[in-house]
C-alpha cells in the first residue's frame, strides 16, 4: 500500500513550458520506507491522438492532499514502528560512544626535590646580595664621589751624572745623583687617604738606574704633602744603544739649543698602596701606578726643564 502526499518546496520549479505536479509516495512495507516520487507533467500544447488514447487506459489520479495533511503524515509520531526503532538504535550508539570513548588524562605532577629547592634558594640569595651590594656601591659613590690621589714632581735637580767604561767587560756604566721633590695630593673633599706603601723607580730608556722608598703617611681631605726624594745610580750597566743615546742627549742639553725637549730624558715610575677612608666607617684599599717623564739639563746642576705625570689604578 502506498501513502502519498504533495510536496511544495522539495524541488526547484520547472520551466514555464512544462508545468508539472509532484507527488511523494511512501511504501510502508519496505524497511526502511523509501519515498517514491511521482511527477506528472502537463504540456502547454494540446495532446495528440496517441496521448488521448493512453490517457483513456490510465486510471484517474486522485486529487492531492492538503498541506496540513502532508505535515501530519511527515510527523515523527506517524512514522512506521521499525523506523522509530532504527532511530532509537542510532541514538543509543551515539550515547554509548560518548560514554565509552577513552579520555585523555594530564600527566601526573612530579614533586620538586629538596636539592633543587636548596639550589634555587641559594641562587636567589646570591642574586639578592649582588643587587644590594651594587646599590650600596652606587649610593656610596654618589654620596662621597671618591677620586684617586695623584703624584706630581714640581722640582728636580740632576746633581751629577757621567758615564764610565769597564775595561774588563767593555761595558758602559752610568753614575748619577738626582734629587726631586714629590707632591702627593688628595683631591677628595669627603675622603681621607693613607699611603701605606710608596716605591719610586728611576729609568733611563728601558733600564732601571735607581730606586727609593718612602715612609707611609696620611692626608686629610683636600691636603697635599711634599716629600724630598734622593736617588743615586752607581755603576749601572747601560746597553750600547742607550749609552749612545745618553751622550747625544747630554750634548744637546749642554749646548742649550733651547726647547724643553732637549736634555736628558728620564722617567720616574711609582707604585703606591693606598687606603681611602669614607666617613670613618668604610675603608677600602687599592693600588695606584704613576709615571712622570722628566727632561733634565746637563749636569752638574741640571735643572728640570719639562715634566708630565699621570696616575691610574
Amino acid at each position: 500500500m502506498l501513502h502519498k502526499f504533495k510536496t511544495s518546496d522539495s524541488f526547484p520549479p520547472p520551466p514555464a513550458s512544462l508545468p508539472l505536479s509532484k507527488t511523494l509516495l511512501f511504501n510502508p512495507s519496505s524497511s526502511p520506507p523509501f519515498p517514491i516520487l511521482q511527477i506528472t507533467m502537463h504540456r502547454s500544447s494540446p495532446p495528440s491522438d496517441s496521448d488521448q488514447h493512453a490517457d483513456r487506459r490510465r486510471p484517474p489520479t486522485p486529487p492531492p492532499s492538503r498541506p496540513d495533511q502532508a505535515q501530519t503524515l511527515l510527523h515523527p509520531g506517524n512514522l512506521p514502528p521499525h523506523s522509530s526503532k532504527s532511530l532509537a538504535t542510532q541514538h543509543d550508539l551515539i550515547n554509548n560512544y560518548s560514554r565509552d570513548r577513552p579520555r585523555l588524562k594530564p600527566p601526573p605532577l612530579k614533586r620538586t626535590s629538596p636539592l633543587a629547592w636548596f639550589a634555587a634558594i641559594c641562587c636567589a640569595l646570591l642574586w639578592t646580595m649582588i643587587i644590594l651590594g651594587g646599590l650600596a656601591v652606587l649610593i656610596i659613590y654618589l654620596l662621597f664621589r671618591p677620586r684617586n690621589p695623584h703624584l706630581d714632581i714640581p722640582q728636580a735637580t740632576l746633581n751629577a751624572a757621567y758615564l764610565d767604561i769597564d775595561i774588563d767587560s767593555n761595558t758602559t756604566l752610568l753614575n748619577a745623583d738626582l734629587t726631586l721633590l714629590a707632591n702627593f695630593s688628595n683631591p677628595n673633599h669627603k675622603v681621607d687617604v693613607v699611603f701605606t706603601l710608596l716605591d719610586l723607580d728611576l729609568y733611563f730608556g728601558a733600564t732601571l738606574v735607581a730606586a727609593a722608598a718612602l715612609n707611609p703617611f696620611a692626608e686629610r681631605r683636600g691636603e697635599s704633602a711634599l716629600r724630598s726624594v734622593h736617588m743615586v745610580a752607581s755603576q749601572v750597566a747601560l746597553p750600547e744603544k742607550e749609552a749612545e743615546e745618553w751622550r747625544r742627549q747630554e750634548e744637546e742639553g749642554a749646548a742649550g739649543s733651547g726647547g724643553g725637549g732637549n736634555g736628558l730624558m728620564m722617567e720616574v715610575r711609582g707604585t703606591m698602596r693606598t687606603r681611602s677612608e669614607l666617613g670613618g666607617l668604610l675603608r677600602f684599599s687599592y693600588w695606584l701606578h704613576c709615571r712622570c717623564g722628566l727632561v733634565m739639563g746637563a749636569p752638574p746642576g741640571g735643572a728640570l726643564k719639562n715634566v708630565s705625570c699621570r696616575t691610574k689604578r
